[in-house]
């Protein structure tokens, strides 16, 4: 088996259509998306009908959650682009969408940890950059997924692979779209980052699991125009780049 992973697309349309494309050209037996789909401000409206077509087992996000369930002056303002962008029917379909999926074969997909969308799974936040959570934090965030064979999580946009002992190989294929916060303090604007478009596979071989990591060339230039038309300059900044000064 290989399962093909996305998060974290924020509504960025060419990035997602290059990395659909590139698991087209590699091959791969399914896709699933981690969430967090189409807040941002680019082409909010226009991916979520590109992935509606596609039609991908879904998680939802804290960014797709907030699209129904936060009134529009208490969201960060990027959301609140997206969120005006959307119709009626495009947040009801981000509402409903399940907070985790069981994929099979002792896979489980999610947004940020089991039980909370806005939560990091293997991250920590200090100093205003990301490092990894100790073990014992990663396994009670997990909780009864503990006993799983593979955990695929999002939310942090930051690549990665860890293998939990005694517990799961936990996969974050990091952000298709959105290479750093952009428009939130801290978190990830300090760290060295890309501007290429993530995603990864993983492959089911004998009894165990191996991961490929993938970080594609777009036209970033492209994205980071958008968000400067749409008067998101830090935004373009992060799309260009990988950072945020």
């Amino acid at each position: 088996m290989r399962l093909a992973v996305v998060s974290d697309i924020h509504g960025n349309l060419p990035a997602l259509k290059a990395v659909i494309a590139d698991i087209g050209a590699r091959g791969a037996d399914a896709i699933v998306n981690l969430g967090d789909s189409v807040a941002g401000p680019l082409w909010p409206s226009e991916t979520a009908d590109y992935l509606a077509a596609l039609a991908l087992p879904t998680v939802r996000g804290n960014h797709d959650r907030w699209m129904w369930d936060t009134e529009a002056n208490s969201l960060p303002d990027a959301d609140r682009f997206a969120r005006a962008a959307l119709s009626i029917e495009q947040r009801r379909a981000l509402h409903i969408l399940p907070p985790t999926i069981d994929i099979g074969q002792d896979i489980l997909a999610t947004h940020g940890t089991p039980t909370d969308d806005c939560t990091f799974l293997t991250e920590e936040v200090y100093l205003d950059r990301m490092i990894p959570a100790a073990r014992d934090t990663v396994r009670d965030r997990l909780g009864a997924a503990t006993s799983r064979a593979v955990v695929l999580c999002g939310h942090s946009h930051r690549q990665s692979v860890t293998q939990l002992p005694g517990g799961p190989l936990i996969l974050n294929p990091g952000s298709v779209g959105c290479p750093v916060f952009a428009d939130i303090p801290g978190a990830s604007s300090l760290e060295p980052r890309s501007p290429h478009a993530r995603y990864a596979i993983i492959e089911r071989r004998g009894d165990r699991w191996a991961a490929e990591l993938y970080a594609l060339d777009y036209d970033w230039d492209q994205a980071a125009q958008r968000a400067t038309e749409c008067g998101f300059p830090k935004w373009a900044e992060a799309l260009a780049t990988g950072a945020v000064s």
